[in-house]
């Protein structure tokens, strides 16, 4: 194997495959990095057995195919390392992998491309193709609500589900949900649910990087798998059953208040400087036209806020975790929300005011 490449575009796709890799392995092959060329392209693949991403370049000058492993951090750090507009040749000799850039030259170890495990091709059951940017949004308005290590382990993921012309993103952690929404070219009767684990979100997300690029979709029995121009993510999928997120929409909320998301916001964050540091509690006052916000710790510092709403139902007294409410603002984009609460003991509906295809519930705290 032998090719030269600039630096520039070996970095891209290098980093990103390389994102994938765990530092700490149990199988030395799997911090490596697969390399293999054939004809004018090179292929960069990276796996943690969970996850698998391909990133692939085309070459400028006709290259000597062949595959090999090497460490990818190593790699990774030698292309950061070097001057910008700088011409790497590498070449496998005697299974070592040589470097050159300039006068500089590297000798990294290598392992065979036979021990690199490959994620299985399993029959994809539903194939379809979505704008990147807008799987990007649905993404990013739901998993910040994903649950980190829980161990109702589905719940470390988020859940897709495909019905006819429509793609749903749940995330739910146990004390808030996240939901949204979006409409797809999909042709599927039934609905179709998966649950993708967290890593796999995360680092799908980072490949949506063209605005109006196309990303097609595989929904296989036990993986997904996303396809860009340049990449192919694969991973598998959770096995287990996700809530039932209808029966957690809160219906019937009888106090509907609508604010201004900003000065919300900026009301929250202020509260929370003296909110407990490990429950995060305040206590919302809702009265007519108006919402009080409060908070205190056991130093026994006080916080409060009045802030203008829209809003003239009964008086409401109801603790949240305010962490929570931060998330939900900070990925809404419209001026106004609203908020649909019912009593201190039911969860609460944030929605952008003018936009049905995000929900959010946040449980109540008790104070």
């Amino acid at each position: 194997m032998h090719f030269t490449i600039q630096r520039e575009a070996l970095l891209k796709p290098l980093q990103l495959v390389a994102g994938v890799v765990e530092r700490r392995q149990t199988l030395p092959v799997l911090s490596n990095v697969l390399l293999v060329v054939e004809g004018q392209q090179l292929s960069l693949t990276g796996t943690d057995l969970e996850v698998e991403l391909v990133g692939r370049v085309q070459l400028e000058e006709p290259a000597e195919p062949g595959e090999i492993t090497v460490p990818a951090r190593k790699l990774m750090d030698i292309c950061k390392s070097l001057p910008n507009d700088v011409l790497i040749d590498i070449k496998v000799d005697d299974a070592k992998l040589i470097v050159k850039a300039g006068r500089s030259r590297f000798t990294l170890s290598t392992l065979p491309a036979n021990d690199f495990p490959t994620v299985e091709e399993g029959p994809g059951s539903l194939t379809f193709n979505l704008v990147q940017s807008k799987l990007r949004r649905l993404i990013e308005r739901t998993s910040f609500a994903m649950a980190q290590q829980d161990v109702r382990y589905y719940l470390n993921g988020m859940l897709l589900e495909v019905s006819a012309g429509i793609l749903r993103a749940v995330a739910t952690d146990g004390h808030r949900l996240a939901m949204c929404s979006m409409t797809a070219d999909i042709e599927q009767a039934d609905r179709h649910q998966v649950i993708v684990p967290r890593k796999g979100i995360l680092e799908m997300a980072r490949l949506l990087t063209e605005q109006d690029g196309i990303v097609s979709i595989v929904l296989g029995q036990h993986h997904i798998r996303a396809t860009t121009g340049e990449f192919t993510f694969t991973s598998k999928l959770v096995d287990g059953k996700f809530p039932d997120y209808e029966r957690v929409l809160p219906k019937g909320g009888d106090k509907l208040v609508l604010g201004d998301r900003q000065a919300l916001r900026e009301a929250f964050s202020r509260t929370a400087i003296l909110s407990n540091e490990k429950y995060r509690g305040i206590r919302l006052q809702l009265a007519s036209g108006q919402l009080k916000i409060q908070a205190n710790n056991p130093e026994q510092e006080e916080a409060e806020e009045e802030i203008s709403v829209d809003y003239n139902g009964a008086s409401l007294e109801i603790g949240f975790n305010v962490s929570y409410l931060l998330d939900v603002l900070g990925v809404m984009t419209t001026e106004q929300v609203r908020l649909i609460l019912s009593d201190s003991n039911s969860s609460a509906l944030v929605q952008e005011s003018d936009n049905d295809d995000s929900a959010y519930v946040v449980m109540p705290m008790r104070l």
